[in-house]
């Protein structure tokens, strides 16, 4: 059996409480059941999960598919534009039967927030994929984690501890060059004061320093 639902606190000032343990398999089916015991029409609370249970509770398919995103219609398999566009078509509905939605979404998609572990992975995807590949920094980077294949690396598929050991290393701020250094110094400021436990007050000019960096 394990833990299913959490109940967390707008701001951190309280302890989680947890709501439901289950030893069923996540699905569509279970996550219907397990909204209607805690009574989320009546609550309409705020909902955060891994992109599987997103996917689940709004009626997505599973898997990566070619419109996987519930926020827009970005193509994953559009490789050629994957980093160059910036701008995807917003998602105005989830129909059963188009766009890859396979079922009638349990929660509304503006109550639903992203994790931020997710997008802390999906960042250093980007960053990783977007170094030099002949250059001392990614070359540090594969003989610093030289357990991981380097097709992981290559792609910038890391996990979280991995994420924080490379964030402590000073040495790997030496070994980039100009424009690596701009961004990764961004990366480790949005990490601090916007994806931790706290939130600054001008999160958005850090958010909008990545992007530029």
């Amino acid at each position: 059996m394990s833990l299913k639902l959490v109940l967390l606190h707008s701001g951190n000032r309280f302890h989680p409480v947890p709501l439901a343990h289950a030893d069923e398999k996540e699905s569509y089916e279970s996550m219907k059941l397990l909204l209607g015991k805690i009574k989320y029409d009546e609550f309409k609370w705020k909902l955060c999960g891994d992109l599987k249970v997103v996917a689940l509770l709004l009626g997505m398919h599973l898997g990566y598919t070619k419109y996987c995103c519930f926020f827009c219609e970005w193509d994953s398999r559009d490789k050629k534009n994957n980093y160059v566009n910036k701008l995807w078509p917003k998602r105005t509905s989830l129909t059963p039967g188009e766009k890859k939605v396979v079922s009638p979404p349990l929660v509304l998609p503006e109550e639903v927030y992203l994790p931020f572990l997710h997008i802390m992975l999906g960042l250093i995807k980007n960053f990783v994929k977007g170094m030099h590949k002949t250059g001392c920094g990614f070359e540090y980077v594969g003989n610093k984690f030289s357990n991981v294949s380097d097709s992981k690396i290559k792609e910038g598929i890391f996990i979280g501890p991995q994420i924080r050991e490379l964030m402590q290393d000073k040495q790997f701020d030496e070994h980039l060059n100009e424009t690596e250094k701009n961004a990764w110094l961004s990366f480790k400021r949005i990490c601090k004061d916007l994806l931790g436990n706290h939130k600054a007050s001008n999160y958005q000019d850090v958010v909008q320093d990545l992007l530029t960096s």
